[in-house]
């Protein structure tokens, strides 16, 4: 059975995948990332592949990459092709979640997965998904008590779909864990094609 690594240091994804129990390791570069990119779903795909490199990188100078496979994501919220990062302060994400009131915008999440071999040779695959969230007008009194929450500061777009903010989510259109940070489907779906005999923990029970 093959070694998966998950080179992420995002909670939410390392919830993900063990939700739908693999067994897993987590390690993370330290390397800073950049991308060349305009198009949304083009830079997610740039990231979340150079991040899964990163790690194979630091994994290979220690000993090998042997029957391993690397999963990279990044995740961005973007509004009207802009994109919303993570708020530098509370006024910042004041600004991100005035601006999506009452309308729709766009996540998007790339995940690479790196498939290393006996021999260490790797199959590479990338994919963007896109989810389309709806968010109900909020008050400004509504905004500043999520903000006051905290729950916006570490998050794309100033929001987490599965905390407070779940109270204004009129509706998605798409993968709501693509929103959380990572499509777990496509990504479950891609290790069975690369061979991982790994199934869902409690599968059997059922």
């Amino acid at each position: 059975m093959k070694k998966i690594i998950l080179a992420s240091a995002s909670p939410r994804r390392r919830e993900l995948l063990s939700q739908i129990g693999l067994e897993f390791e987590i390690v993370i570069s330290h390397k800073e990332e950049s991308y060349e990119s305009t198009r949304p779903e083009e830079i997610v795909k740039e990231l979340a592949l150079m991040k899964a490199e990163n790690v194979a990188s630091e994994l290979r100078e220690k000993g090998g990459l042997e029957d391993t496979v690397v999963i990279g994501a990044d995740t961005i919220v973007a509004l009207d092709q802009q994109i919303l990062g993570k708020p530098k302060d509370e006024e910042d994400a004041y600004q991100m979640l005035t601006s999506l009131q009452g309308r729709s915008h766009q996540v998007f999440t790339g995940a690479a997965i790196l498939d290393f071999d006996q021999t260490g040779n790797c199959q590479v695959s990338s994919h963007a998904v896109e989810t389309r969230v709806y968010v109900h007008e909020m008050d400004r009194q509504e905004i500043l008590s999520y903000i006051k929450s905290k729950e916006p500061m570490d998050k794309a777009g100033a929001y987490g779909i599965q905390g407070k903010f779940a109270a204004y989510i009129d509706k998605i259109e798409g993968d709501y864990y693509n929103v959380v940070g990572l499509p777990v489907s496509y990504i479950y779906q891609q290790l069975k094609k690369t061979g991982i005999t790994q199934s869902p923990k409690g599968a059997a029970d059922k």
